[in-house]
C-alpha cells in the first residue's frame, strides 16, 4: 500500500508513524533495554527542526552500537528519515501528524460497527455499511472537530511562494 502512495499522490509526502518505527526496534532490542532505547529514541523526536534530529540521529546511532545494539542501529539508519516528514510542516501540527491514531481510531470504529455483524451477504453490503458509519462519523461532534489549524498551513504556503519569487 505504501507504494502505491507515490503512484496515487505523486504530490504527497510520507509520514511513517513513530511509534510503530518504535516497535520495529524494540523488536531487535533485548527486553532489558528497552527503556534505555525507548529514552534515546524519544530525543531524536524532540529535536527543534529537521536538521537538529538528523544530528541527534547520528549520536542515537553510535550510542547503540556502542551499547552492542547493532540490529537495532541499523533498523533507525535504514528508516529514520521515513519518521521525520513531519517536520517539514508547521510546528503546531507536528503533535497530530507524526503517529496514525486517528486513523486507528477510525478504523477500531469500523471495527467494532462490522463485528456486530459478522458475516455479510456480499462485499458491497460491508461497503455500505462501512460507508454509511464513515457519513456518521464525519457528521458527528467527531467529525467536525478541527484537527489541524489550516491558517499555519496557508502562512507556510504563502512565506513559501514568497521565496519563490524573491530567490
Amino acid at each position: 500500500m505504501v507504494e502505491s502512495i507515490g503512484q496515487v499522490f505523486p504530490e504527497a509526502k510520507y509520514q511513517r508513524c513513530t511509534v510503530y518505527f518504535y516497535r520495529n526496534v524494540f523488536s531487535v532490542t533485548p527486553k532489558q533495554k528497552v527503556k534505555d532505547v525507548a529514552k534515546i529514541l524519544k530525543a531524536i523526536h524532540a529535536q527543534e527542526d529537521k536538521n537538529a534530529a538528523r544530528e541527534k540521529v547520528d549520536s542515537v546511532v553510535k550510542k547503540l552500537r556502542g551499547m552492542k545494539l547493532n540490529k537495532a542501529a541499523d533498523k533507525v539508519e535504514e528508516s529514520i528519515e521515513k519518521t521525520l516528514t513531519y517536520m517539514n510542516f508547521p510546528a503546531e501540527h507536528w503533535r497530530r501528524i507524526r503517529t496514525n491514531n486517528t486513523l486507528e481510531r477510525l478504523n477500531r470504529e469500523i471495527k467494532r460497527h462490522t463485528k456486530v455483524v459478522g458475516t455479510f451477504p456480499d462485499g458491497e453490503s460491508a461497503l455500505m455499511l462501512v460507508c454509511a458509519r464513515l457519513r456518521h462519523v464525519a457528521s458527528s461532534e467527531w467529525g467536525s472537530k478541527r484537527y489541524l489549524n489550516m491558517e499555519h498551513l496557508k502562512s507556510m504556503v504563502i512565506s513559501e511562494e514568497e521565496g519563490i519569487i524573491a530567490g
